[in-house]
Order: C-alpha cells, then sequence, then structure tokens
C-alpha cells in the first residue's frame, strides 16, 4: 500500500509519511525583525505551501492547525510547519516579492469541531473522484483526474487532472457545479507532480522522493544513464510516472568526475595480432574491458593505467606483442561457496537408534 493512502499514522493526515517535512533549526529564537516574527508557512493538503502573516499576534507553534485566507474568498485549514525567520529565507529561496504579491492573513487557531468537519470532507474526496470520473467518461474528454482537494468551508473544489492535449471542459465544469454544488476549479498538472500526489513505492522499495522530499523536478535525460554505465531499458530505468527516474541526477556529477579520468571508448588499441575495440568499463574499480575485432567472444579485463600505456606506446609508433601482457593478473578473494545439492541421502535426518511404537489391537 502506497503511504496518504493508509490515512492511519499521525505523520500521514493524508499527505504520505515525510512529505515536505522540515527541521527549523532557527525555533525559539528570537527574530530581530519583529516583521519576520509574524512570517508563517503552513502545509495543506498533499505538498501544496504557502505564506501567511499573523496579524493578530496569536501564539503559535509548529503543528498548530490554523484557519487562514484563502486565495479569493472563504478560508482554508492548514497545519504550521514554520515560523519566523526561517520563513523569510524560504520566501528569498522561492524567489517571492512580497510586495507585488502580499502575502495572506492567519485568522486564528482551527477549533476541534472545524477540524472533524474537514477531516469529514477529505474522507468524502475518494467517492468524489469516482463520481466526476464517470462524468468524465459521459462527456468522453481526454483527461484523467488525479485528485481533488476541498476548501475548509467547502465553497471550492479544485480538480487536479492530466491530459497530453489541450482539454475543453467548460460542460464539464457546469455539470460538476450542478453535482457537488460547489465553485470548481480545474489545474492541469504534469505526470510527476501526479507521481507526488497519489504516492507509491519505488523499485527500490523505499517511498517515491518526489512524494516524501522532493519540491522541484530537474530534468533528466538518457546521458544520465549512459554515463553510469546503465542499460538504455525504458522498464528498469523510468519511474512510476513513466519518466526517467529522478534519482539518475543523484549520482551524476560522481560519474562524470570519474570519467574524466579513463581515456576514449572510441580509442583503438593497436596489437601486432590485431586491433581491440572497447566494450566496457567499471568506473569506481578502474577497469576497462576490451576484446579483438577478428575475436569479439573473449574479452580481457585491463586497469586503466595500462589502457594509457598502451596508447601511449601507439601514438610512438609502437605496438605490444599481445593484450595477454597487459590483462590483470590478480584475482579478487571473492567468497565461494560449495554445492552440496543432490549428493545428501534422502534419509539423512532419520533417527536410526528411534524405537517404533506398535499400537495393540483391540481383540473383538
Amino acid at each position: 500500500m502506497a503511504c496518504g493512502n493508509c490515512n492511519t499514522c499521525d505523520v500521514s493526515e493524508k499527505r504520505g509519511c515525510g512529505t515536505s517535512s522540515v527541521f527549523d533549526w532557527l525555533y525559539q529564537i528570537e527574530s530581530v525583525d519583529e516583521n519576520n516574527r509574524k512570517l508563517v508557512e503552513v502545509q495543506f493538503k498533499g505538498d501544496r505551501k504557502d505564506f501567511f502573516t499573523n496579524v493578530e499576534g496569536l501564539d503559535l507553534s509548529v503543528g498548530d492547525w490554523v484557519a487562514v485566507q484563502a486565495e479569493k474568498s472563504g478560508h482554508d485549514i492548514g497545519k504550521i510547519t514554520m515560523i519566523g525567520e526561517l520563513v523569510q529565507l524560504q520566501i528569498k529561496r522561492k524567489n517571492r516579492d512580497v510586495k507585488k504579491e502580499p502575502l495572506r492573513k492567519l485568522y486564528r487557531k482551527v477549533e476541534e469541531k472545524e477540524l472533524t468537519k474537514w477531516t469529514e470532507l477529505i474522507k468524502k474526496e475518494t467517492d468524489i473522484l469516482e463520481t466526476a470520473n464517470r462524468i468524465i467518461q459521459k462527456h468522453k474528454l481526454e483527461m484523467k483526474l488525479s485528485d481533488i482537494e476541498f476548501q475548509a468551508d467547502n465553497t471550492k473544489a479544485t480538480f487536479f487532472y492530466t491530459a497530453e492535449k489541450r482539454v475543453d471542459f467548460r460542460n464539464l465544469i457546469k455539470d460538476y457545479s450542478k453535482e457537488f454544488k460547489v465553485r470548481i476549479e480545474m489545474k492541469q498538472i504534469g505526470v510527476r507532480q501526479e507521481a507526488a500526489k497519489i504516492g507509491g513505492l519505488g523499485s527500490c522499495g523505499r517511498e517515491l522522493c518526489c512524494s516524501t522530499w522532493m519540491t522541484e523536478f530537474p530534468s533528466v535525460s538518457t546521458s544520465a544513464a549512459r554515463y553510469q554505465q546503465l542499460s538504455i531499458n525504458p522498464q528498469k530505468i523510468s519511474g512510476q510516472c513513466g519518466r526517467l527516474k529522478c534519482c539518475l541526477n543523484f549520482e551524476l556529477e560522481t560519474y562524470t568526475e570519474a570519467i574524466k579520468e579513463f581515456p576514449s571508448s572510441k580509442t583503438k588499441l593497436k596489437f601486432k595480432n590485431g586491433e581491440a575495440k572497447f566494450a566496457k568499463l567499471d568506473v569506481f574499480k578502474q577497469k576497462m574491458y576490451y576484446f579483438y575485432v577478428n575475436s569479439p567472444m573473449d574479452v580481457f579485463e585491463l586497469h586503466v593505467t595500462s589502457v594509457k600505456q598502451i596508447i601511449k606506446l601507439n601514438k610512438e609508433g609502437k605496438q605490444p606483442e599481445k593484450i595477454d601482457e597487459f590483462v590483470m593478473l590478480e584475482e579478487e578473494n571473492r567468497i565461494t561457496f560449495k554445492d552440496g545439492s543432490g549428493k545428501g541421502s534422502v534419509n539423512r535426518f532419520d533417527n536410526k537408534n528411534k524405537k517404533k511404537r506398535f499400537k495393540k489391537k483391540r481383540v473383538k
């Protein structure tokens, strides 16, 4: 089960465990600027976050549920993730111009009654999503609904969808308004954002990076897989979203720096008994594998220093006798196991000294 679907753990709250979690390292440290003390970061459903001002000067702490001003009208409910100076640093990091786009207000702390009503509204979203998909099928639109987010005051519903082409959903919005009796807003998202909202497990067995800690999705190219000597197999290098895995970029810089020490793979090694072409390389063991052009089945393992030495000799117009002279002779100490299958007897676990017990037959 993907995290975020269970809605049982305290961290989840139908957002995925640890989604966009923040460690406030400036917590309980008084800010020099009084205006920064009023700054608050609030997280809503999914990975959506926004910044607000504590105009009333309420005594707030991280983890409090608060009611805030919505984008157009009404109010919404979210959880405080940061307060004070660190919020100002986040605003600068995200290039948010507060003068052109002023921060909205934080109204009050949420009462328990409001919170229970809001959680009940969230529980209905799954059934509403099914109804919304049936209406899409009725209109025969080429789009896919990913998630629904209701405003806390139940006056607005945001539908997140993915589509390859432009979709005319004017009639769809009319039907949604009649069915759900709320103001409708449609937001198109990419397949990576869809995977982040839905959540799931990757091929590594862990939760998806996009649904836990990633907030930005840089482009990933197939060259990242080539640098890391990975096979260009779409099934292996693609993620849950169908795009190339974001983790291909994580170690790319390390590989590119290490590959600089290796000679070009296009360079052929010339020997008196023939030419050898490049087959593959092991970056961290600093090994390169070559084969003769006239004998491609025999692959030879060479150290990168030996390859550089051969290339240097070829540039000087010299050709070594054979590639065997440079093959790595040192064998690695590998753990071996003896295969004992088929050698053991079937009766080897039987106890030979065990006494047989015979039941006495009853005499009729």
